[in-house]
């Protein structure tokens, strides 16, 4: 009889213990998975590889193969306005023969991809809309 009532006081713990607050779970869409975009600094020019991408998260690798550290800027070309970021991003001194990786959101816009205090000739980065939800993606962080 003692093991039945003990039986029967579980049951009802882990019945109360599932879940039924009555609450509905949002299930909000995820962020698009991030891209890599390769930027090539050298001495004479910036290469910027894919040129195009779609809005949301990027991961930027940048490589300064050039004989001067250099400071990578996003920028809105010719200062108007429709930057690909909300505000104007930089990657900071990078040495020479170094790189670099900065992650950070994109809007649609175009940006111009180049190094403070001139130098090299920049590129530009144009921006779609934003890319798909990863929300089906398996597998992803």
């Amino acid at each position: 009889m003692l093991g039945a009532l003990s039986a029967t006081l579980l049951v009802v713990v882990v019945a109360t213990g599932c879940g039924g607050s009555g609450s509905s779970y949002a299930n909000a869409s995820r962020p698009p998975a991030p891209v890599s975009v390769s930027i090539y600094v050298s001495d004479g020019h910036v290469n910027v590889s894919p040129s195009r991408v779609g809005a949301g998260p990027v991961m930027l690798l940048i490589a300064n193969e050039s004989t001067r550290s250099r400071d990578v800027t996003l920028t809105a070309p010719g200062g108007g306005s429709g930057s690909c970021v909300s505000d104007d991003a930089s990657s900071g001194p990078i040495n020479p023969q170094g790189n670099a990786r900065i992650q950070l959101p994109l809007v649609a816009g175009v940006c111009e991809v180049g190094v403070a205090g001139g130098g090299p000739q920049s590129a530009r980065l144009v921006v779609g809309p934003e890319r798909q939800s990863a929300q089906q993606d398996l597998m992803q962080p």
